[in-house]
Parts: structure tokens; sequence; C-alpha cells
């Protein structure tokens, strides 16, 4: 009978636990030949959001090697939604600092990081379209992977 209680509390546990979590609505990265992100390349992601009751957290992604000579990146992200002309924003996102190094996850020489740039927030119904754009001084810039969007519904 004790192993049975154990049981039930267990898959109790697992469900209170993944019902905190966030739900990823979209996520989806482009990747650089040669690990070069050349300032003429503006990756485009587009999603659709049909849940207008929840709340979303937009997340920067990027991934780049070891040898990625900035503890910054400078973006602009141009945003167009359903309801709204095209909005650009300037965002200086820092990726490391003098204490503890690369702030992403790291596994080798690769890093990734997921950085808020937006929520949490309602969105509109409709089609969404974020466009990325490096605006570093060095071009191309260097040791860069990949760079996208994630959007993740987050749960009440």
């Amino acid at each position: 009978m004790k192993l049975f209680q154990k049981v039930i509390l267990c898959c109790l546990l697992v469900c209170i636990i993944q019902s905190c979590g966030t739900v990823d609505v979209y996520e989806k990265t482009e990747s650089f030949k040669l690990h070069e992100w050349n300032g003429n390349i503006k990756p485009s992601f587009q999603f659709e959001i049909f849940d207008t009751t929840s709340l979303y957290n937009i997340f920067y992604v990027m991934r780049h090697t070891d040898a990625y000579g900035f503890n910054n990146i400078w973006i602009n992200v141009s945003t167009k939604s359903p309801t709204d002309s095209l909005n650009s924003q300037q965002l200086n996102l820092q990726l490391a600092d003098n204490k503890t190094g690369w702030l992403g996850n790291g596994m080798d020489d690769i890093f990734e990081h997921r950085i808020k740039i937006a929520g949490p927030s309602k969105l509109n119904k409709g089609k969404y379209l974020f466009t990325l754009e490096h605006i570093m001084r060095q071009d191309p810039l260097q040791h860069v992977l990949q760079a996208g969007i994630r959007v993740e519904k987050v749960n009440k």
C-alpha cells in the first residue's frame, strides 16, 4: 500500500511542476554560414497568435562560440503586429559579465542565450513578423552560429 501512495504522490508532483512552467508557442532560429552574421542578412520570423487571453514572453535567441569577441550584442528588432504598423527598437543585450563569464547555457565551446525582450503581455490575434538585424561595429559579426525568436505562453 505504501508503494501505491508513493507512486500517486510522485505523479501529483510531476503534474504540479509541469503546470507551473511555460508553453512554447514558437521558436525558430536562422543559421549563419561560416559562423558569420553579415549585416545585410536580416532574419525574419513569422508566427500566429490565436489565444488572446494568455500572457506571452518574447525572447531573443542567440548561439555563438566561445571565441565571440564581445560581452554584448546590439540588435535592431523590427516588429509588425496584426493591428499595428512596423515598430523598431534598438537593444543592447548583455551576453557576459566580468565575474561569471558567459551568461547563457554552454556546452563545450557553444553558448546559447535566451534573453527576454518583451512580456509578459497580451498579444492580439493574428500574424506577427519579427526581423532581426545586428548593428555591431564589426561586420560580418564573427563566431555567431544562430539568431532567432522564441515565444512562450505564460501559465498563470
